[in-house]
């Protein structure tokens, strides 16, 4: 499904939009308005703007869990989604079943298909994933990849939690792409947000946090896949650490030929 774009605004958004240039495309409005404007302002932008179904995909982390805060206040309605792959800390489940009761919303899970899951680990064993980036990459696909396929099915706007600051390989993201794999708009409203601000949010706003953050798990992906990092070492330092290669990505938020999702100025 291709996104949609209404023209209708509200007052805040659209006096934003009236100052970038006329021959923008409407991906290209969005950053433009978004570099103005808060994570509960992009969010109602975003709502005022693009017709159709919004998912947002949370993995319970510190990021999403602010997230989650701001799209309740900005009172825009978004399908909540989440990807059990199985594989998850226990501490994660606590996390989403505080969520839920905090805000009074459900959370939508998506789980690998039982045959796929058989399939690999007959393949690989149990934690075959350590063995190769191949192998981890195959992992990641049926556990996560697919899933998300099924979740964003039919969706105009996908929100996530990026931060440009994540990681060397995030820095060039910007609030709104087209991402051409799923046929949507992806947003990040927290991307030019440093993880202290994120912190301070959270704090502020007495947001419910996994409790591995405070014990050195800075993101927080599959329990085999993440360990706690030193205060020295870059926050996304803890996923996939057997992995020697700079650019560590689950797949989830990359195109087919390994690229990050960035701003597509045809759209």
């Amino acid at each position: 499904m291709a996104s949609g774009f209404s023209s209708g605004l509200g007052a805040a958004p659209e006096d934003a939009l009236a100052s970038g240039p006329s021959n923008q495309s409407p991906v290209q409005q969005l950053n433009t308005a978004a570099r103005t404007l808060g994570p509960l302002e992009r969010l109602r932008l975003l709502g005022d703007r693009v017709v159709g179904r919004l998912v947002f995909t949370t993995s319970f982390g510190l990021e999403d869990q602010v997230l989650a805060h701001f799209i309740q206040a900005a009172g825009v309605a978004v399908h909540y989604v989440t990807l059990d792959t199985g594989r998850l800390f226990p501490e994660t489940y606590g996390v989403w079943a505080a969520t839920e009761q905090r805000y009074g919303i459900r959370v939508h899970a998506y789980y690998p298909e039982a045959p796929a899951v058989e399939q690999l680990v007959d393949a690989q064993g149990i934690d075959g994933f350590y063995a190769s980036t191949a192998a981890r990459h195959a992992c990641c696909n049926v556990r996560k990849v697919v899933p998300l396929r099924r979740a964003l099915r039919g969706a105009s706007g996908w929100i996530t939690g990026l931060r440009a600051d994540q990681s060397d390989d995030r820095q060039g993201i910007e609030f709104a792409a087209y991402d051409s794999e799923h046929e949507l708009i992806k947003v990040n409203p927290l991307y030019d947000w440093s993880r202290d601000r994120v912190e301070a949010r959270a704090a502020m706003a007495d947001v419910p946090l996994n409790p591995l953050h405070d014990r050195g798990f800075r993101s927080i992906g599959c329990a085999p896949c993440t360990r706690a990092v030193g205060p020295d070492e870059p926050e996304r330092a803890g996923r996939w650490w057997w992995e020697t290669e700079a650019a560590k990505e689950c797949g989830l938020h990359l195109t087919p030929d390994g690229r990050l999702v960035r701003l597509d100025g045809a759209r």
